[in-house]
Parts: structure tokens; C-alpha cells; sequence
């Protein structure tokens, strides 16, 4: 699914105008964002949670040569699902 064809499914939905379901998805990606950065999780009961996890600098291959690179550490986004989502997911 596209960002627009989730768009359009939210304003359908929703009853409202695909104008307004893009600024209230927009709305959402500003707020997990801001949370994320602000305390490093976000949890949406039934939905799952979002959290900031560090990642560990180590090393890796470039697949074209075969050379060894350096991989640095850095913090990476991780979602894990509630209960609920992954019950209707199976």
C-alpha cells in the first residue's frame, strides 16, 4: 500500500476529504516522531510499540568487491506488534 492509497482508504474511512486524511497522517508521522526522539518509545495499546534502539558499529561486506567496511553504530527505529494487531495479522 502507497502513502496515497492509505490516504484515501483513512478519508473514506473516515467520511472526510483526502486533503484532511493527509494532514491527519501527516499529523500522526509528526507525533511519532517527535515522541521518538523526545523519550525513545511509543506504545499504541493494541496496536504495538514503537521504540529507539542503538545499534552497534561492526563490520560488513560490499557485495561488489568483497572488501570488508566498517559499519558504524547508530540509533535505529524498531516496532514490535500488540497482541491484538498480530492476532488479526495471522
Amino acid at each position: 500500500m502507497t502513502k496515497a492509497e492509505l490516504i484515501g482508504f483513512m478519508a473514506n474511512e473516515a467520511g472526510i476529504t483526502k486533503a484532511a486524511g493527509a494532514l491527519a497522517l501527516d499529523a500522526y508521522v509528526a507525533a511519532v516522531t517527535k515522541e521518538l526522539k523526545k523519550s525513545g518509545k511509543l506504545g499504541l495499546v493494541g496496536f504495538g510499540t514503537f521504540s529507539v534502539v542503538k545499534r552497534k558499529a561492526r563490520e560488513g561486506r560490499n557485495p561488489q568487491t568483497g572488501k570488508t567496511i566498517k559499519i558504524p553504530a547508530k540509533k535505529v527505529v524498531k516496532f514490535k506488534a500488540g497482541k491484538a494487531l498480530a492476532d488479526k495479522v495471522k
